[in-house]
């Protein structure tokens, strides 16, 4: 049978499985992990996309890519995904025939396959990448070609440390970045990007060789960016007065605007739909919301002190859900609700007994900095500078899991692509504490370079 006779056979037998609305499918691991597979080079196959790119009947479910690109954009990932998920039975992966029709016959697969057998057996990473997508969990996966990598920018140094999370070593150095701030990865692994705080530039690195390729001027001292969904723009807090963020086109790699926003910028963040573009500011006390189309403003938020670092949380459709959001003096972080634009609740971490000591040294007015939500959204982790400790918390109720004690002065958190290990940055210690999110135990410390700070976990090209 053809792909696209069986294409169409799923689609009669997937509207009729009551199973559709058990598990819903998520879109954002569809659209970051799921979705590049379709475009994957296998040694001796042709990709997916070469057979099935287009939009009419039959084998063309697959949106045509934007001449010159090398992923799909937001709309049109969402056409791929409503067109893969008449294809999937959510819950069940040996009931969805995307799975089953490139698997191989002795591997439970289907008989033939017209595109070949791209999948020998089920603990192929891409095709457990898949199932577990289907299963409605996080898909831990290392696409071919593609190597993950903990990046960890040293504030008071001129190196990055890409640490591999296989074996929690270093795997790579990049020099000459003077007090490297924040970080971002092309989505496609091919770049990273980072704010150079002594030069005031977006400095840009070849991500297969680790040199330093270009450094774009920036309106001012920069502190954390981040990345657009689909790479073309990266956004820079500008952490000087009256406060901005630059706006950088990837392609041409320079700096095409600024937004003004009420002072000056620490961390900026895109929501997980894309849409929106976050900016906290210490000195203007307020959040900022910017319609990532339009660049326009489109509402703020003001707090007693500084704003923080900042984690989403996502509804089912990906669009962003709650706000956590670390304060100046708070030692803890508020609760946002996005559509309401209000603060409903506030977090207290936990102090702790004697003989433990509070440290006040190094705090710099942020007691907890540093906080992020695991892949598969059921836990918030956030850090202690107090107490030099992380702490778990369920999601989406907040009820407390434990504390794991770490390094001094823990600044920043990352976790692995499947959600089983968070990388905490402890700038007083040095190092990098890896803890098995499951059981909430160090696994690993790793030396990196001096007061290490932001971080990120990056999929990147070989």
């Amino acid at each position: 049978m053809s792909l696209s006779r069986w294409l169409i056979v799923a689609v009669c037998l997937v509207a009729q499985a009551p199973a559709l609305a058990q598990t819903p499918l998520d879109y954002e691991v569809f659209r970051t992990r799921i979705q590049p597979l379709f475009l994957a080079k296998r040694e001796g196959h042709a990709r997916c996309y070469s057979c099935h790119r287009g939009t009419g009947a039959g084998n063309g479910y697959l949106q045509m890519l934007t001449p010159g690109a090398t992923t799909w954009d937001d709309t049109q990932s969402r056409k791929n995904f409503e067109s893969i998920r008449r294809f999937i039975v959510p819950g069940d992966p040996l009931s969805s025939r995307l799975l089953l029709h490139p698997l191989d016959e002795h591997a439970g697969g289907d008989r033939f396959h017209a595109g070949g057998k791209h999948w020998q057996s089920q603990q192929n990473p891409e095709w457990q990448a898949l199932a577990a997508w289907v299963r409605g969990n996080s898909p831990g996966m290392q696409a071919a070609g593609s190597r993950v990598r903990v990046v960890q920018t040293n504030a008071a140094g001129d190196n990055v440390h890409l640490i591999d999370p296989a074996t929690n070593t270093i795997a790579g150095v990049i020099k000459g970045i003077e007090v490297p701030h924040g970080a971002a990865a092309a989505p496609d692994g091919t770049r990273l990007y980072f704010s150079d705080e002594a030069e005031s530039t977006l400095d840009v690195v070849d991500a297969r060789t680790l040199a330093v390729i270009k450094r774009i001027p920036l309106s001012g001292r920069p502190n954390n960016i981040d990345i657009a969904k689909d790479g073309k723009k990266v956004y820079v807090s500008i952490a000087q007065a009256p406060g901005a963020v630059d706006v950088i086109d990837t392609a041409r790699m320079e700096r095409v605007s600024s937004i003004a926003v009420e002072g000056a910028v620490h961390n900026t963040y895109v929501t997980p739909d894309g849409k929106f573009i976050v900016a906290g500011s210490i000195a203007g006390r307020k959040l900022t919301v910017i319609d990532a189309a339009t660049e326009q403003i489109a509402w703020k938020l003001p707090f007693e002190n500084g704003v923080r670092p900042i984690t989403f949380e996502r509804n089912a459709d990906g669009s962003t859900k709650r706000m956590f959001v670390q304060i100046s003096e708070v030692h803890g972080f508020a609760v946002v609700d996005f559509a309401t634009q209000r603060e409903v609740a506030r977090v207290t971490l936990p102090d702790l007994p004697p003989p433990a000591m509070k440290n006040t040294e190094g705090v710099q007015g942020s007691p907890s900095h540093g906080i992020g939500i695991a892949p598969d959204g059921k836990t918030l982790w956030a850090t202690s500078k107090y107490y030099a400790y992380v702490a778990a918390f369920s999601m989406p109720d907040l009820a407390p899991l434990g504390i794991v004690p770490v390094g001094h002065d823990p600044d920043w958190l990352t976790f692995t692509p499947d959600g089983k290990t968070v990388y905490v940055a402890c700038a007083g210690s040095d190092f990098v504490v890896a803890v098995d999110v499951a059981t909430r135990k160090e696994v690993a410390r790793i030396p990196v370079g001096f007061v290490p700070k932001r971080n990120i976990t990056a999929t990147l090209a070989n």
